[in-house]
């Protein structure tokens, strides 16, 4: 019976890593796609218009803190009068946020 229980834990354990790996893919493809790009590189029209910063290097994501990040997710940037990023407060749940903070950290070389 324990053998039993261990094999659904695991199954539920992986099935929701598999879930939330999907969420996370998802929310940056609805959300953050556009200006970032799938590698991260912001080297889309939106991403270079904006100014974004390239997640794959190493000073950009040091420079880059968890609490900062999620600061800036929840809401957005505003520079001299003009809106550069959307809040994501009402969007995203804190997991979610947190989420894509740690994909956006998988960028790193």
């Amino acid at each position: 019976m324990k053998s039993l229980t261990r094999i659904y834990v695991a199954i539920l354990l992986v099935t929701t890593a598999s879930l939330q790996a999907a969420d996370v893919k998802t929310n940056w493809e609805k959300q953050c796609l556009k200006c970032h790009g799938a590698d991260g590189k912001g080297q889309t029209k939106m991403g270079r218009q904006s100014g974004v910063k390239d997640y794959t290097d190493p000073k950009v994501q040091e420079e880059m803190k968890d609490d900062k990040a999620m600061t800036i997710m929840k809401e957005g940037i505003v520079e001299n009068g003009k809106k550069k990023m959307d809040p994501y407060k009402d969007k995203l749940t804190d997991e979610e946020m947190k989420a894509l903070i740690a994909h956006m950290r998988s960028f790193k070389k």
